[in-house]
């Protein structure tokens, strides 16, 4: 019996909920949220997520309720042991990374320093 071969991103269930909500909106089922890193934020680094229809070589691909997430190698090196949530709060409502690679992280949360 083999163990099930832990994810290197975890996605919650709001997440993956709010994901299936904005794909039936757009009437696309082929849509995937790239979640990735790029330059820059008060912390050196910020969060994006933006939806995609294909996956690129390389991409780490997870799925969860139906929902396909998928990680570009360059940005899953920072996410690794993260999660992907959604969360709807007095500051609005919002994707977010829990991320335990993150040394420091500016007040919104949506940018990081390792």
């Amino acid at each position: 019996m083999s163990e099930a071969v832990p994810l290197p991103i975890q996605m919650s269930d709001a997440a993956a909920n709010k994901v299936k909500a904005l794909i039936a909106e757009e009437e696309n089922p082929n849509l995937k949220l790239r979640v990735y890193i790029t330059g820059g934020g008060c912390s050196g680094f910020q969060y994006g997520f933006t939806f995609d229809e294909s996956s690129n070589d390389g991409d780490t691909v997870i799925e969860k309720n139906g929902i396909v997430m998928v990680v570009d190698a360059m940005s899953l090196q920072y996410l690794v042991g993260g999660t992907v949530d959604y969360v709807e709060g007095l500051e609005g409502s919002r994707f977010l990374v829990t991320n335990p690679n993150a040394t420091s992280t500016c007040g919104c949360g949506s940018s990081f320093s390792i």
